[in-house]
């Protein structure tokens, strides 16, 4: 049977080991006779420095793959669910079991805030980090317990720690943490995930980690029940349209949380599990948009810095700066411009926060700013 289904997974296009890498500089170039993308944006001359998407698009690899494989999104193909899943068990070290697919990371969000909110009590996180997914939590009645920033704007974790109380249903850690960039300390993000989890689940966001060296705390989820992982090929992938994340935990959280998903692994498409088989084959892409992403985010923070603007180091592609000492009205700049930015989000200082997009995209925003 696997035997099978490797070899019709090679017949429908999956087999793209010997796919040759094109030349970097033709991510923008169409693999068809309209790049629909391209146009849609250009129809309204914007810039997207707002979401902290990735500018170059998914990997030569990812759009091939749902170029040839276009004529069967009307099959449901299980068997590309088994795969993806494989894949992305043997990539994290766990078995196929730890690993439960969502369109996004968002669903899987979604779902761990509707397993958690089945009795009463509070949840805890950084503040500010990434809320929009707690919406759910606040609706099902939990109690949010924000957890002020350090004034490096890290998350405290000793701070979280002290706020988990006999209430607390789940602890939530971006790392890197969105919108600030900052990333925890590994050493002391594994001490402080290994106390709480011993008694409340832990909730850990790693959307940003590939653009870092740090290693997963996916390590950790067969020797610490309550660990959930949460990934996502939104970012360093560029597949964020095409909504396909994943957790990763022990067994018996991924069956709970598979009871609340009407059609477990199934809420995303056959032409996204192919996509994201083929970018996690595109090492060099991942490597080379970081590496990009290093050069225009580094050339940004220099040029904020002389426009009296305090920037927080990143380890993401994104920027988080503080408007305080600006002398102009930032946000119609950005309007006139037809740049697409951030909001404030700690008044105090006045916070704010800019996605890294393409050199020359950074440059126009600079020169829009000045």
């Amino acid at each position: 049977m696997e035997t099978d289904r490797r070899l019709w997974l090679k017949k429908i296009g999956i087999g793209i080991a010997g796919i040759g890498l094109t030349n970097f500089n033709s991510f923008a170039s169409p693999l068809v006779s309209e790049n629909l993308i391209d146009s849609f944006e250009n129809d309204a001359n914007l810039i997207f420095l707002r979401s902290n998407e990735n500018p170059y698009g998914p990997s030569p690899l990812a759009r091939k793959a749902f170029v040839d494989n276009a004529n069967i999104s009307n099959r449901y193909n299980w068997d590309i669910e088994t795969q993806i899943i494989s894949d992305l068990a043997k990539k994290n070290s766990v078995k196929d079991e730890n690993i439960m697919l969502g369109a996004g990371s968002t669903e899987i969000l979604d779902l761990v805030a509707k397993f958690v909110s089945i009795g009463k009590g509070n949840y805890v996180i950084a503040d500010p980090s990434y809320d929009y997914w707690t919406v759910t939590l606040d609706t099902l009645g939990l109690t949010k317990n924000k957890v002020p920033l350090t004034t490096d704007k890290k998350i405290n974790l000793q701070a979280m720690f002290e706020a988990v109380n006999q209430d607390t249903k789940l602890v939530y850690i971006c790392n890197p943490n969105n919108p600030t960039g900052t990333i925890c300390e590994r050493e002391a993000l594994v001490d402080c995930v290994t106390k709480i989890s011993q008694n409340t689940i832990v909730l850990i966001d790693e959307a940003y980690l590939e653009f870092t060296k740090q290693q997963s705390l996916s390590n950790l989820i067969n020797d610490h029940k309550n660990i959930i992982i949460v990934k996502t090929f939104s970012k360093i992938y560029g597949l964020a349209g095409a909504r396909i994340g994943y957790a990763i935990a022990n067994k018996t959280i991924i069956d709970n949380l598979a009871n609340s998903q009407s059609n477990t692994n199934n809420s995303v498409s056959v032409l996204s599990k192919l996509a994201a088989i083929a970018s996690l084959k595109d090492d060099k892409f991942v490597s080379n948009c970081n590496l990009l992403n290093e050069n225009a985010r580094q050339y940004t923070i220099n040029e904020l810095q002389k426009l009296n603007c305090e920037c927080i180091s990143s380890n993401t592609n994104f920027i988080y700066f503080s408007l305080a000492k600006y002398n102009k009205d930032y946000f119609k700049q950005l309007e006139d411009n037809n740049i697409e930015g951030g909001r404030i989000y700690e008044e105090q200082g006045k916070w704010t926060r800019i996605t890294v997009g393409k050199m020359d995209e950074m440059k126009k925003f600079i020169k829009a700013i000045q």
